[in-house]
């Protein structure tokens, strides 16, 4: 064979690669708006769009980009912008800022965005995504804040109604709507949407928030009827607890503001608005109460009330209110549903009258009936965690903090009074609850089948981010009770627990804010939940413990340890999202809060705090983790000015993290030993996992947290604080295998321990006969959820190239665990990082997303060799473009 033929051959064979690379179909996908599809609503002057790139080949990536926006899908599609568009720009980066000209209120825009690959190449036809601006400016408004009445004792929730004509054919219509509590909003006769318990909670003397919904296909041409049902939330907090809600600064009547927008085939419009014509009359609930549960007396029930036939003439006029705040902005976030439908799976008859259901799981949310019986029956479903041994719902754990001043309010018991019209349900409208089971009694026999009462899991509708798998099936379970536990406890904003309190607690929410984010596509309810933290924090710089408050949590349970979610929950945003935006927002909140700390505290060492919240049983120095806290959060205002170009602030703050660090050591280090304090468990794991350990010695102090970790026969000795560094801890500095045996553990205490006694939520106390501390649906231990990711999958981001544009794969190969695979879908699209033990062969499978890259350090022993994609190779750390990789290790 000459030499001739073989160069033309090879050559016919590279052309023939490079043709089938070039005719590989590639394209910008996963189009969002603010983080949101195809959005309606929107404030933000200059909203982001992001964007994937669909593309399997290996080595793809994005050179080249043009946004383009405009008011004309059609001529949008044929490349013609009428608004705004970027030119094509020379850069990888897939999230844009809009700059255009000003955007008009109550506006659609359509956007398109075309991608070159690393050929140069530009992608196909284009999918158009678009989104809406909403009122943008409160001066936009036009309805006026209305209310049956001022009075906050009266229980009864209100109806609203009103009627009005269209004498032209409708376009579109839309439906802005803000109250000061809860709503439900209806037109002719139906609801209008899936949202539950809008709008979402906020300081509501401070910030209000507005919903838009699209409600064309429920207008028509003629007489139509609005609805509006209010609730109290937590505005007007009836009920009363500690932390005296019942006594807020903004507590009133409900009160709400509409304006319903019709656009016109014909181009005019025409807004109907809340104000004087409409019409006001109490509901057939008689009581409802975000903490407790809601009453319905099914008697007083108005058929048809919200539709255009019904006779309101024996309703009142309503009045006006004043808003409750001068600030009213857009809900630009993933709503509360009910996502999931779960059946009973058993159903225990203790009498004629009293009946216990089992969900089989532990939940948030409601239940709903259907029954039957003589009107005036009176049925209670009171909602609880656990059983007595008689087989009674057990409410101990979970009403400690309530203080009822009557038997009229009892705790997560909702009521229904039949009206003897045949068969009815019930689910409630403005109350959620933590439960598994639900025990129904009546003041008469009643008969009810497994099948007449379903749950509703409600949490805010996050879509799913990640995935694992693994070949124990403890692991898959446990996460499976940490996703459980953290979608219950989400919200609109991030809470500690479903049932006993609903509150913010923000000590809970940094814990898991890895676990969230991981797991979930979360950063619409942490952006809204930071602008409640910049609406509670002092002048001085003080947060409270809860967000939001009434007031309640600036004296107890603040501290670094707790409100350091003012700065470790933005970071971590922006290391998963690599939006520096969250950073911009809450910069100077985070400067105010160290300024602060550093005023009160000058030597670098601070006592403010709670400390390692329910321990198992050793207590560590309150000083030592609340400087640790300290610590992490002048380093991330340190880093967070150098990326925001703040060159004075980046020098005058990294001073301040080396002089608490050196004060730190100075207390609590033993050079000569390598042990922190009295080498607790939890006094060894903070400082190594917030980085305060020099470098020289950290493998010195993670050996001796393994042996503490031995010593204590591989379970924990921690409590919150610990929780949350003690895994990777050792996990990255070289011990994965005794982080796994604490993972894993199935003995008391651990996280096993619980699942082996039938958990399907992460619990608040290690020790389950605990007398207090011991909700059964509690985040506050949840940061076991991040670590999977983390360790096992050893997916991490990379703070130079965040949002997982160049991703850190650490993988730690366990002994007793045969495979392990975790996914997560970042940025850039999906990641997968999973492995396989047969026999002395391991296989490890990782997928990079277009346009983003990955480092992989896996380890291995001096006898086995590395192969990548079939081939041998030597150099580790590897770094390896996008596409779908295999290395084996043999």
């Amino acid at each position: 064979m000459s030499s001739r033929f073989l160069r033309t051959l090879l050559l016919l064979t590279f052309l023939g690669f490079m043709a089938n690379a070039y005719a590989q179909p590639f394209a910008a996908t996963a189009l969002k708006t603010e983080y949101l599809i195809n959005p309606i609503g929107l404030d933000n002057p200059n909203p982001r769009f992001t964007w994937q790139m669909a593309d399997t080949r290996t080595g793809a990536k994005q050179t080249a980009f043009r946004l383009m926006l405009g008011t004309d899908s059609l001529a949008l599609a044929q490349g013609k912008a009428n608004t705004w568009t970027t030119g094509w720009l020379q850069t990888n980066a897939q999230l844009k800022s809009y700059s255009g000209p000003q955007l008009k209120p109550f506006t659609k825009y359509y956007w398109r965005v075309d991608i070159a690959d690393q050929h140069q190449k530009k992608s196909g036809a284009a999918k158009i995504a678009s989104f809406e601006m909403g009122m943008m400016n409160p001066k936009n408004w036009q309805g006026a804040w209305i209310a049956d009445n001022e009075q906050i004792k009266l229980k009864p929730a209100p109806y609203f109604r009103k009627v009005f004509e269209t004498k032209k054919q409708i376009r579109s219509a839309r439906a802005y709507i803000v109250a000061a509590g809860l709503y439900e909003l209806s037109l002719n006769g139906e609801k209008v949407g899936n949202h539950r318990l809008d709008p979402m909670y906020t300081r509501f003397d401070r910030r209000n928030l507005y919903v838009t919904y699209d409600v064309t296909p429920q207008l028509r041409q003629g007489k139509n009827a609005i609805g509006v049902l209010l609730g109290n939330g937590w505005y007007n907090h009836q009920s009363t607890a500690v932390w005296y809600f019942d006594r807020a600064p903004w507590r009133n009547r409900p009160t709400f503001c509409l304006d319903l927008r019709i656009t016109y085939t014909d181009g005019s419009v025409e807004t109907i608005k809340s104000g004087k014509d409409w019409k006001t009359d109490l509901s057939p609930i008689i009581f409802n109460s975000i903490y407790t549960a809601e009453h319905y007396d099914s008697r007083l029930e108005q058929a048809g009330w919200n539709t255009v036939g019904f006779d309101d003439n024996k309703w009142k006029n309503v009045i006006f209110r004043s808003a409750p705040s001068s600030q009213i902005v857009a809900q630009a976030m993933h709503p509360v549903r009910n996502v999931e439908e779960i059946k009973a799976i058993s159903l225990k008859k203790l009498d004629d009258t009293t009946y216990v259901f089992d969900l089989g799981r532990n939940i948030s949310g409601v239940s709903k009936i259907k029954l039957h019986g003589p009107a005036g029956t009176i049925v209670k479903l009171k909602h609880g965690e656990r059983l007595y041994p008689n087989g009674h719902v057990d409410l101990s754990n979970i009403d400690v903090h309530y203080r009822p001043t009557d038997d009229k309010d009892p705790f997560q018991t909702d009521i229904l009074i039949l009206n003897g019209k045949g068969e009815q349900s019930f689910m409630p409208h403005f109350n959620y609850k933590g439960f598994q089971y639900v025990e129904v009694t009546s003041n008469a026999p009643i008969q009810l089948a497994k099948e007449d009462l379903v749950g509703y899991f409600m949490h805010s509708d996050v879509p799913v981010a990640g995935s694992i798998k693994a070949s124990d099936p403890l692991i898959e379970k446990l996460q499976f009770a940490t996703n459980n536990s953290y979608l219950s406890n989400l919200f609109g904003y991030p809470t500690d627990c479903p049932q006993r309190e609903k509150n913010g607690w923000t000590g809970d929410a940094q814990i898991a804010i890895e676990t969230g984010l991981y797991g979930f596509d979360g950063i619409t309810i942490y952006e809204k939940w930071l602008a409640d933290h910049r609406d509670e924090q002092q002048p001085n710089g003080i947060l409270p413990s809860i967000i939001p408050t009434d007031g309640w949590g600036y004296e107890w349970g603040n501290g670094p340890d707790w409100t350091s979610t003012i700065a470790i929950i933005p970071w971590n945003i922006y290391l998963f999202y690599g939006d520096p935006k969250i950073l911009h927002d809450n910069y100077e909140n985070i400067r105010r809060y160290v300024n602060h700390i550093n005023e009160t505290y000058p030597s670098g060492l601070t006592t403010w705090g709670l400390g390692d919240w329910v321990p198992v049983k050793s207590v560590s120095p309150v000083e030592l983790t609340s400087t640790c806290y300290y610590y992490a959060d002048a380093l991330i205002l340190a880093k967070t000015a150098k990326i925001l170009g703040k060159t004075a602030d980046y020098q005058y703050y990294s001073n301040l993290a080396r002089k608490i660090k050196n004060a730190f050591n100075a207390k609590y280090l033993n050079q000569t030993t390598g042990l922190y304090g009295s080498g607790l468990q939890t006094e060894l794991s903070v400082p190594l996992f917030w980085g305060l350990v020099p470098d020289n010695l950290k493998h010195r102090v993670a050996e001796n947290l393994a042996k503490r970790v031995a010593a204590d026969n591989f379970h924990l000795d921690v409590g919150l604080l610990g929780t949350k560094a003690i895994l990777s801890a050792l996990s990255d500095n070289g011990f994965g295998e005794v982080a796994y045996k604490l993972a894993s553990q199935r003995t008391f205490p651990s996280w096993g321990w619980w699942i082996e006694n039938g958990a399907t939520t992460l619990y608040e106390n290690w020790n389950i006969q605990s007398k207090n501390d011991i909700s059964l649906n509690h985040i506050m231990f949840g940061e076991i959820g991040a670590w999977w990711y983390k360790s096992l999958g050893g997916i991490k981001p990379d703070e130079t190239q965040p949002g997982f544009k160049h991703i850190l794969l650490r993988p730690q190969v366990v002994e007793g665990l045969e495979s392990f695979e975790a996914t997560h879908r970042g940025p850039y699209g999906q990641i997968v990082s999973g492995w396989e033990k047969k026999g002395q062969l391991l296989t490890y499978h990782f997928v990079v997303p277009a346009n983003a890259t990955a480092s992989v350090d896996i380890p291995v022993a001096i006898t086995q060799t590395v192969y990548l994609n079939g081939k041998p190779i030597k150099a580790q750390p590897i770094r390896l473009p996008a596409g779908n990789h295999r290395l084996e290790l043999r």
